[in-house]
């Protein structure tokens, strides 16, 4: 028979396999007897571990939730992908930095050797773009705050600062916005919530740092359907400037006298087509069609434009600008229609 401590540990871990255990299972996979059984599932539960006993012919037991945290039980995966998962919330962006540092030390104080060497040799560097200001952060109740009306489905009240704010001759207090909660989620290191706005009869996307809840939060609702019925298609679509549609407003199509696993290397979200050894088909979107032509050009390579007129028009003012520029000349004006 294992020593108690080691046969805690064993039935500790059996008990977070699976919802239920009969006592007389519980009792063979460990070779000992329900009495004994019955003692250790007392020492976890002095120890805060809140196992339940199931009614039934058989017996059993279960682990439920309890109201404080007791000491957990990992195995060698679980541990390490907890460990990689507090590395990378240190850069969350959800105001939980500090207490994912200390929750990644303490749980790496814990851990046998073994696994601590394998977690040593994984270090993460995180290398911010430069920003003119840094970006603000979320605060982790305002997360939870925003997670829970969501989950709810409870109308939610906040105060908004937008990021440009009109001027106005008065500083009158602006209402709060009143809203239904759909999803919460995270783009580019900042957070996000997208809500139904009821005065506005529209969806709109707030960012989570800008929200202060108000309580309490409203009557439940009833979720509508996102346009597309996709949330990730739905806010790339908004962040793009479409109609929510997923797709960028500007897309042209070129042939570029270069392989098409060159151009396909530094283009994300493009739709390359090989024509030849080197020469292929690129379907590009971006925000208008400068940006679009300016994008393509980046490509040293001869250019055909296929379409549409709108990109041939943005190439030919991009080549007044860089020949203006080239030459020295004053900036030649656009064409008026």
């Amino acid at each position: 028979m294992p020593k108690t401590s080691a046969r805690l540990l064993a039935l500790l871990s059996l008990l977070q396999t699976r919802r239920d255990w009969p006592g007389a299972l519980l009792a063979e996979r460990l070779e000992v007897s329900p009495r004994t059984v019955r003692r250790d599932v007392e020492r976890l539960r002095e120890l805060g571990y809140p196992i339940v006993a199931c009614k039934g012919p058989d017996g059993g037991y279960r682990l439920a939730a309890g109201t404080r945290l007791p000491p957990l039980l990992f195995d060698d995966e679980q541990a390490v992908a907890l460990a990689i998962a507090l590395q990378i919330a240190t850069t969350a962006g959800a105001g939980i930095e500090e207490a994912a540092a200390r929750a990644l030390h303490t749980v790496r104080q814990v851990m046998p050797a073994r696994l601590r060497s394998r977690i040593d040799t994984l270090q993460v560097t995180v290398v911010e773009r430069p920003e003119a200001r840094p970006a603000p952060q979320a605060d982790g109740s305002v997360l939870m705050a925003l997670s829970a009306a969501v989950h709810a489905r409870e109308v939610l009240r906040f105060d908004y600062t937008p990021a440009y704010l009109p001027q106005t001759d008065d500083d009158a207090p602006r209402p709060p916005r009143r809203v239904q909660p759909h999803h919460l989620l995270t783009w580019g290191g900042r957070w996000y919530l997208v809500a139904w706005d009821l005065d506005r009869e529209d969806w709109r996307i707030f960012r989570a740092d800008r929200i202060v809840p108000r309580t309490p939060t409203g009557p439940r609702f009833t979720p509508r359907e996102l346009p597309g019925g996709e949330v990730a298609a739905f806010v790339v679509g908004r962040f793009r400037g479409s109609d929510g549609s997923g797709d960028w407003p500007c897309r042209g199509e070129v042939i570029l006298d270069l392989p098409a696993a060159v151009v396909s290397g530094h283009t994300r979200d493009g739709v390359v087509e090989e024509l030849g050894p080197n020469r292929c088909r690129l379907v590009l979107g971006s925000w208008s069609w400068p940006s679009l032509a300016a994008a393509i050009g980046r490509f040293d390579a001869d250019i055909e434009v296929v379409g549409p007129a709108e990109l041939k028009h943005a190439f030919a003012r991009l080549a007044r600008r860089y020949a203006d520029a080239a030459t020295g000349a004053p900036a030649t004006p656009p064409p008026t229609s």
